[in-house]
């Protein structure tokens, strides 16, 4: 059995978005800071990795969202890792609401075991497998499937440029993997706005488009002052939800550092419950729509 780590986080203000629900963002946070925890509860805390020279860098994160967490709740977060290979292992997450008990998201994130000088992937030492599974190793881990390759972008496929920020740079010198998720999720707000629904509009209509699940890859780290385009374009659409394809891209080399596939629902905002997608919308999102 893997070493299984918890950690509370009681829900912030600030964390919260206009709906009144945790940003989506604070998901990826919550869980990071719980997987450093946990790395650190066996022997790996940050200093000792420092001193092998060696890091772990994300590679690819899915996070399904089951239901709202607001301000006041706590979150809890229960984090293992499932398997290693060579240079990677998976770590699995479920985030549960602390006072009742339901279960708020379930999580992976597969990890890059790193050569910090070299940026070259690294041999993950036997002794750190046992750590992580005091009880004797995993049995070899299956090959990791590839990501999805979405359809080829609509000719209405929507971009828009970002600057990476002092702001946006962790200890590592890099975006952190959370800005990803806000780089999109600003990116989906100004495509509806350029397809003629604005957040306000959907208010007025009396419905949320609500993300249900995030699927991303990591190629390459972004860093200070790259400047990045943000594409987005629609595709497998359903009586409710519709799927999002992104794909982040260094301007001044073209270079493919993210990109995601992004599952939205329709949520009627009396009741909380799915909503079928109004025509309306769909006609005038046509061209921001691609072709099975």
């Amino acid at each position: 059995m893997p070493h299984v780590h918890e950690r509370t986080f009681r829900i912030r203000h600030y964390e919260c978005d206009a709906y009144g629900h945790v940003n989506n963002t604070h998901y990826l946070r919550y869980m990071q800071e719980t997987a450093f925890d946990a790395s650190a509860a066996v022997g790996y805390d940050l200093p000792r990795y420092a001193a092998l020279g060696q890091h772990w860098l994300v590679r690819e994160t899915e996070i399904e969202y089951l239901s709202p967490l607001h301000y006041g709740d706590a979150v809890r977060v229960k984090t293992w890792v499932a398997d290693f290979r060579r240079v990677r292992s998976r770590r699995m997450y479920e985030l549960y609401n602390a006072a009742s008990g339901e279960l708020a998201a379930r999580a992976s994130t597969d990890w890059v075991y790193l050569n910090t000088a070299t940026g070259q992937p690294a041999t993950v030492p036997p002794e750190m497998i046992t750590a992580f599974f005091p009880e004797g190793a995993p049995p070899p881990a299956a090959p990791r499937a590839h990501f999805p390759e979405p359809p080829a972008p609509p000719p209405g496929a929507f971009k828009m440029r970002r600057a990476v920020l002092w702001q946006d740079i962790d200890m590592a010198g890099h975006m952190n993997n959370a800005l990803y998720l806000a780089y999109m999720s600003d990116c989906a707000f100004e495509t509806a706005r350029a397809f003629g629904w604005p957040a306000q509009r959907c208010l007025e209509a009396g419905f949320a488009i609500l993300v249900r699940r995030h699927h991303i890859e990591y190629r390459q780290p972004a860093l200070l002052d790259d400047e990045l385009e943000v594409a987005t374009w629609l595709f497998n659409p359903r009586r409710v939800t519709v799927t999002r394809a992104f794909t982040l891209t260094r301007t001044r080399d073209q270079a493919l550092m993210a990109r995601a596939e992004v599952l939205y629902a329709w949520v009627d905002l009396r009741t909380g419950k799915p909503v079928r997608i109004p025509q309306e919308l769909m006609t005038d999102f046509a061209a921001n729509i691609a072709e099975a």
